[in-house]
């Protein structure tokens, strides 16, 4: 049965509410991949308006766009590549690879592209299958992003600069140097300063919610008069 876009966004939700909660008990990201495939398929399926293939795995894609484009999609936490079936590979007209960072409960497009495109930046291994390598850092690639981005809110503590850009990240900077990852500091400052690390559902908190809570209370702790206005 097809899904209408509502129940598809309820579905995403669902699945990354699940996942976060495996999270928290303790499973590693990596042996969630029956979550993490179907977020990826959700994902796509939300941002290209389309379905969910009718069969798992039908001839080597998983959903068909609105335009009627058949779309292979793989979805990664830590993996450095990912394979595609190279005689399956033929039926596909667009590729779509997505990584989700952990830390901050986000879904990031590594490629979308038409296949044919796509092929181009594959190598074949010793076994026929196609592979796409996973060379970009994220790190990296939102600090070169983060310079051209104004800072929102920014609050000191304990030796420490938490920077808030104005697309929600949340970085924390000690001696002039980002520190990474920033969770695990910034659950030790929500211990100190009276704040829940976890969310509604009983899931922690990611670090833009968590940081934005913090930058908050600390400005709210230093200048009490600007917070009532």
């Amino acid at each position: 049965m097809a899904l209408n876009q509502f129940e598809i966004i309820k579905s995403l939700g669902e699945a990354l509410s699940w996942f976060e909660r495996e999270l928290s008990w303790g499973v590693p990201a990596a042996e969630l991949n029956h979550l993490t495939g179907r977020i990826g398929e959700l994902y796509t399926a939300m941002f290209t308006y389309g379905q969910m293939a009718t069969e798992v795995n039908q001839r080597g894609y998983d959903v068909v766009s609105a335009a009627g484009e058949r779309i292979s999609v793989k979805t990664v936490t830590s993996s450095n590549q990912v394979g595609f079936n190279h005689n399956t590979f033929e039926h596909v007209d667009r590729v779509v690879v997505l990584k989700i960072n952990t830390e901050e409960m986000a879904i990031e497009i590594l490629l979308d592209r038409p296949a044919s495109e796509a092929r181009t930046v594959m190598r074949e291994d010793k076994t026929g299958k196609l592979i796409f390598p996973i060379y970009r850092s994220p790190t990296q690639a939102d600090d070169v992003a983060i310079a051209d981005l104004l800072v929102t809110k920014q609050a000191h503590y304990k030796g420490h600069t938490l920077k808030q850009y104005e697309n929600g990240t949340v970085h924390v900077v000690k001696d002039g140097a980002i520190q990474q990852p920033a969770l695990p500091i910034l659950r030790e400052f929500a211990a100190e300063l009276q704040i829940d690390p976890l969310n509604s559902t009983g899931s922690p908190k990611n670090t833009r919610y968590l940081g934005d809570q913090i930058i908050r209370k600390i400005l709210e702790l230093q200048y009490p008069l600007a917070s009532e206005h």
